[in-house]
């Protein structure tokens, strides 16, 4: 529920400082868009104000070429989005040559993310990318709709190792997209921050499925895919209260943000920053208004600066 507005007469306006940082990475604001929502922002660039954004994450790339899963790959749920596109990409080479020239002109941060059957293709696609001196890259080592996708994300020696060998290969800031279908997600977030990653993302959707009964079939050609939008908010609550917790790294929360109320929540339970993701679809402004509302939000709390709400969720009594 929206707070009711404050009285005039004590209404604070006194400037609130917007800018959050998720270890070395330095975000001029906490709004950022989330991978596989946003296409390359050109898609969005006659809809959003894309320079106001924290970061654009553009949808994930691939060593080589996907055509992606076949149809159905997505259904509508009641509370939320089923997917299994398979990480439909023209691969690391279409990427640096046709869409680089175009995100790299723009006057908004591009968070890179990328995707590896193998630990070696990781590695092989941070190390062409290593030259075009990026602000930061996305590991997605959570995308539970392709052979092997989530190995690395529910395996806390496997992320190591991922993740260490792209820190020797580039030098930007290292996001590591985590998966909320494991026992333990702080394990696999304690394991990315000894190997070197900035700051963790979490979470990546969570497995399910759609059934039609009548034809007794699955709804998804994949048979399972990933369901995000508010259905997943709470669980992805838990997982970043969870990582914020037991693990010393800066956090990205995602996971049914569509509201500022949404936002405070990731803010207060451990998150520096959060992504927008399946509300893009269908609410494309709801990160500009959420911008537009911010530094009040942050005022009723009592703080001037953004990075002051992170973290600050009281779980005892008194």
């Amino acid at each position: 529920m929206e707070p009711s507005p404050m009285d005039a007469s004590c209404k604070d306006d006194s400037p609130v400082d917007l800018n959050v940082s998720l270890g070395r990475l330095r975000l001029k604001n906490p709004i950022l868009v989330a991978s596989g929502t946003f296409g390359y922002a050109k898609e969005m660039a006659d809809i959003v104000d894309l320079p106001r954004l924290g970061g654009i994450v553009p949808k994930t790339i691939t060593r080589q070429p996907r055509p992606g899963n076949a149809p159905w790959r997505t259904v509508e749920t009641a509370a939320g989005l089923l997917n299994a596109i398979g990480l439909d990409n023209d691969g690391i080479d279409y990427f640096v040559e046709s869409h680089w020239p175009y995100l790299k002109e723009l006057r908004a941060d591009i968070i890179v993310s990328i995707a590896g059957k193998s630990e070696q293709d990781f590695v092989y696609l941070a190390e062409r990318l290593a030259p075009l001196g990026l602000f930061a890259m996305e590991l997605n080592v959570s995308c539970p709709n392709v052979s092997g996708g989530i190995d690395f994300g529910t395996d806390p020696n496997a992320c190591f190792r991922v993740v260490s060998g792209v820190r020797k290969a580039i030098d930007c800031p290292i996001l590591t997209k985590l998966t909320p279908n494991v026992t333990s997600i702080a394990t696999v977030a304690k394991a990315a921050h000894e190997a070197g990653t900035d700051a963790v993302t979490c979470i990546n959707t969570v497995l399910g499925m759609a059934i039609d009964w009548r034809k007794q079939k699955p709804m998804l050609a994949n048979i399972v895919g990933g369901l995000s939008g508010p259905a997943i908010k709470p669980i992805a609550l838990r997982c970043v209260y969870q990582v914020a917790k037991h693990v010393s790294v800066p956090i990205v929360g995602v996971g049914g943000v569509a509201t500022l109320d949404d936002v405070m929540e990731f803010l207060v339970a451990g998150a520096s920053a959060v992504q927008i993701g399946t509300a893009n679809y269908y609410d494309p402004l709801a990160s500009m208004r959420i911008l537009d509302a911010l530094p009040d939000a942050v005022r009723q709390l009592g703080k001037h600066r953004v990075q002051d709400v992170v973290g600050t969720l009281q779980t005892t009594s008194h």
